[in-house]
């Protein structure tokens, strides 16, 4: 408790205790009741005695007095606790403080202490002092130097209360913001460095010492005008808190991660250098670029039966993932490279869209301009890598002729180029270039390594393309060489279709027949041997043989041919399955005389043939049904049906093919079909025309099946 003495010592005084100094200098808040002015007891303006001991007290706060006259200094009951002494201990002298203050805060305290009784000033320290114990214990302390009559100082009066605990929570504190895996520091509101940590010393590339109380935007001008000074004065101005990402160049030339925190004494900035974790970003967004490039790569050249017009859209897909622009030129099989003959470009594009157009126009004329060194030529005749790294432009300009192509390339401008051949088995089959402008650079090499592997799937798809094409020339023409032209007829015209599957050596079982007998009746027959393969296609030649062979000789109906089919395949003991329909069409006297033809068919498993009547109206020949296929059962019976057709009525007779696909029933199929063949009925067309209407509309753009398609127009007029 505060003594009389020391209740008539501070009558009167203000203790400046609202903010006493930390060792830098700056201020910490201390309990707002150790503010209070005392005044004598019974005082009418101040609350009673026992009132202000008890704020005191729970402020812990300890008064002390010093006579610079005697030199006798007074602590009160919690000063002397606060030190570690009691009444009995403590001398009152100076030199019992000076005993107790920690030796490396001593010149510190005896300075401040001294400019105060100087200048009759504040006194405000925050100093260790050393307990009887060895224990260390921090005191934060204010004072006033009162002055005598004679104008100096004769008595010091303070407060001081312990701050052990703020000291060693600011000291845990301090530790964190050195330990943290960023750099921090605190800006005021005048935007001087106020507090860094140490990675924030290593990070600015300065001691601490050189940034504390200077201007950020002095010590690092290149800060103004950017991210950095954009976001902090905007945290600044809205008191809310950003997170950004931002570069900042030389001298740290770095990538970095800012949080920054606004608040009433200015901003505290924490930065993570991310420099690294962007360069791995970077790598891994550009190895997925890459890696989506190839996988487009493969799906489009997988996606189409026609490999040049895939590799066509190469340079739309690698630019400008590759290169700023892009040529692919086709290779033909008859190419001559000193005649520029079977060489074309295919395919271009640019990352400018507004360049489009003078790479396509110097695509066009490239070639007849380009001398035998040229470096497309030189990849041709080497099938090697070709790069030119630096000053592109002039160096493509001395292998071209004057004239327009060599303006073009000076509009065009590359800096560096890369020809890459296409090669597969040997050869090369077409060339892939890239170019890149000055901006960009020369093709760096992860890139180069992918531009390889487009040009080998490229390659690749090529030659597969040549060798699909050869294989499907040589599949079709095998099977049409099997199918004759269909014969003249005076009572009918026949007009006769076949299409190959998508697939290459798809050879299928489909064939089509027409031919007259010897009385005159034509005979038409369409068939599907069951199978897609060569061994198909031979036992189609088989059974067409033998039916086209037994109808030329025996001139028999339909039913009876296909019992006669069904016979000789069981006596040579060919293991084939097949369906077929067989159709004749005859005239009696009658008839001929009105004009009307005779249609007799027999149906062995196959999907029903189709009339156009001459008023539109479309029907599925059914007649009594359709019976077993051949080459089941040699001794079923066949059943024979017939109709009467006006002249220009149209008979369709057709494959599966034409009707019958993955993902759709034949019903499905015949209905479309028939639903086609009404709306084609409306329109007065001829007879090639409406078959190729026909596959025009029902056929799939990659067909999976042959179809063979018969059409026959009833004339009407006597045979010959």
């Amino acid at each position: 408790m505060a003594s009389g003495w020391l209740e008539r010592e501070l009558d009167g005084q203000r203790l400046p205790m609202s903010a006493p100094s930390d060792p830098d200098g700056g201020t910490r808040e201390v309990p707002e009741l150790a503010t209070r002015r005392l005044r004598p007891v019974g005082a009418e303006q101040g609350p009673p005695r026992a009132m202000r001991e008890l704020a005191i007290e729970a402020a812990g706060v300890g008064i002390f007095a010093w006579d610079l006259t005697t030199g006798a200094l007074r602590w009160d009951d919690r000063l002397l606790a606060l030190f570690g002494h009691d009444r009995e201990s403590f001398d009152g002298t100076a030199a019992t403080f000076n005993r107790a203050l920690h030796p490396d805060d001593h010149a510190r305290v005896s300075r401040a202490m001294q400019a105060a009784i100087e200048t009759c000033g504040e006194y405000a320290a925050e100093y260790r002092v050393v307990l009887p114990d060895g224990q260390t214990r921090w005191v934060a302390a204010r004072g006033q130097a009162l002055r005598g009559d004679n104008g100096e100082a004769v008595r010091v009066l303070g407060a001081a209360y312990d701050a052990t605990a703020a000291r060693e929570a600011e000291a845990r504190v301090g530790r964190v913001l050195e330990s943290m895996r960023g750099a921090l520091f605190l800006l005021d509101r005048q935007w001087r460095f106020t507090y860094l940590n140490t990675h924030a010393e290593q990070l600015l590339g300065r001691r601490r010492e050189e940034l504390l109380g200077r201007r950020m935007w002095d010590l690092f001008p290149s800060a103004g005008g950017s991210d950095f000074e954009r976001h902090y004065r905007g945290a600044m101005r809205s008191g809310q808190p950003v997170t950004f990402e931002a570069y900042y160049p030389a001298p740290l030339e770095c990538w970095y991660e800012v949080q920054a925190w606004p608040d009433p004494d200015g901003l505290s900035v924490h930065f993570l250098d991310i420099t690294a974790r962007r360069a791995a970003t970077e790598q891994a967004q550009q190895a997925a670029r890459r890696a989506h490039l190839l996988a487009e790569v493969t799906s489009e050249l997988t996606g189409t039966v026609d490999p040049e017009e895939a590799v066509a859209r190469l340079a739309e897909l690698v630019v400008p993932t590759l290169a700023d622009w892009c040529l692919v030129t086709l290779v033909e099989d008859d190419q001559n490279v000193r005649q520029r003959r079977g060489l074309r470009d295919i395919g271009w594009a640019h990352s400018d869209p507004r360049a489009g157009p003078l790479v396509e126009r110097y695509a066009r004329v490239r070639w007849p301009a380009l001398t035998e060194g040229a470096y497309v030529v030189r990849a041709l005749r080497t099938g090697a890598l070709v790069q030119v790294r630096v000053d592109g432009t002039a160096a493509i300009q001395r292998v071209l002729v004057p004239g327009e192509a060599h303006d073009l390339m000076g509009r065009l401008a590359p800096e560096s180029f890369t020809v890459l051949p296409l090669r597969r088995r040997g050869r090369t089959v077409g060339l892939l270039t890239l170019f890149n402008g000055a901006d960009r650079g020369p093709i760096c090499d992860a890139d180069l390594e992918t531009a390889r592997e487009v040009a080998g799937r490229a390659g690749l798809a090529l030659d597969s393309g040549r060798i699909y094409r050869q294989q499907r020339d040589l599949a079709e023409g095998l099977q049409r060489s099997l199918l004759t032209a269909p014969p003249e007829s005076g009572h009918a015209q026949v007009v006769v279709r076949y299409t190959a599957a998508a697939e290459a050596a798809q050879v299928g079982g489909d064939w089509y027949d027409a031919f007259l007998q010897h009385d005159g009746a034509t005979m038409i027959v369409i068939g599907d041997v069951i199978g897609h393969d060569t061994a198909a296609a031979a036992a189609m030649g088989q059974v067409r043989t033998m039916l086209r062979t037994l109808a030329a000789h025996t001139g028999s109906g339909p039913a009876d041919v296909l019992c006669g089919v069904d016979s000789v395949m069981e006596t040579l003991q060919a293991t084939v399955t097949a369906t077929a329909v067989v159709a004749r069409l005859e005239q009696t006297p009658a008839e001929r005389s009105h004009g009307s033809t005779r249609l007799r068919w027999s149906n062995a498993g196959h999907p029903p043939p189709m009339v156009i009547h001459p008023d539109g109206t479309v029907v599925a020949l059914t007649g009594v049904g359709t019976d077993l296929l051949l080459g089941i059962d040699p001794r079923s019976q066949r059943g024979e049906s017939e109709a009467a057709l006006d002249r220009g009525a149209i008979v369709l007779l057709f494959t599966d093919g034409l009707v019958e696909r993955r993902g759709q029933s034949i019903d499905d199929g015949l209905q479309q079909l028939r639903d086609t063949l009404e709306a084609l009925a409306t329109e007065d067309r001829s007879l090639d025309d409406l078959c190729d209407q026909v596959l025009a509309r029902m056929l799939p753009p990659r067909p999976e099946d042959d179809v063979a398609l018969v059409a026959i127009r009833a004339i009407g007029t006597p045979a010959p």
